[in-house]
């Protein structure tokens, strides 16, 4: 229960609230900015963090009404920070770590997340919604972010027009020039390399088959 509704029986916790920071994209953090983050909430609220809300906010966990206001000042005045959206209004969006480090990431899904962030910091900032409304960004259909789980609005990379295959890649695989699964198994004989066995009986859809030597896709089966 929400026991700073009783103040006279529960003075400790008179104030109980909570703080959602818009978290960088792709929770690209440093060092310093931890450091000083820990060292705010310690400072002005409990100490107690949430490294992330389903939504992906930073959580700062209790503090007391009187260090709202300096606590706002410090983030987006010091830190360069902003607040998170929070209530009946458009939550913080967030994205997977896209083109960063990411080779599946087909759209930079950091620069569509920060856009978004910005264009709309005033369905952030007031809420105005009869419920809460979530972005999310998916760089590949992996869905590493989740976002036809998690959000109300998914945006998930996908190939335009026909996948491209490099053919003399797949006969280099095929050769055995190029080590299966990366390497991940290299420390085992696991004998020759078998695409039918290996990739195209995996594929859920069968839309993947070998014919004259080459590597063909039904682009309309694959998923």
């Amino acid at each position: 229960g929400r026991y700073s509704d009783l103040p006279e029986r529960f003075p400790s916790i008179a104030h109980f609230h909570s703080v959602r920071l818009n978290q960088p994209a792709s929770k690209f953090y440093n060092t310093d900015f931890l450091k000083s983050l820990c060292d705010l909430w310690n400072y002005r609220g409990s100490g107690m963090l949430n490294l992330h809300g389903s939504t992906g906010d930073i959580i700062l966990l209790g503090t007391t009404t009187e260090q709202l206001e300096p606590i706002f000042f410090e983030v987006t005045h010091v830190m360069d920070q902003d607040i998170g959206g929070s209530g009946s209004n458009l939550r913080t969006p967030s994205c997977c770590i896209g083109k960063a480090r990411c080779e599946w990431a087909l759209y930079d899904t950091q620069e569509m997340c920060y856009e978004m962030t910005n264009y709309y910091q005033d369905e952030l900032h007031r809420p105005a919604f009869p419920y809460k409304f979530k972005f999310k960004f998916d760089g590949c259909p992996n869905g590493c972010v989740a976002s036809i789980a998690r959000s109300d609005m998914s945006f998930i990379g996908t190939w335009r027009d026909d996948i491209r295959i490099d053919q003399a890649a797949v006969q280099a695989y095929i050769n055995g020039e190029y080590a299966p699964n990366a390497g991940a198994h290299a420390g085992k004989d696991w004998g020759k390399f078998d695409i039918k066995k290996e990739v195209l009986d995996l594929c859920p859809t069968k839309c993947m088959w070998m014919e004259g030597g080459e590597l063909k896709i039904d682009n309309a089966e694959c998923t």
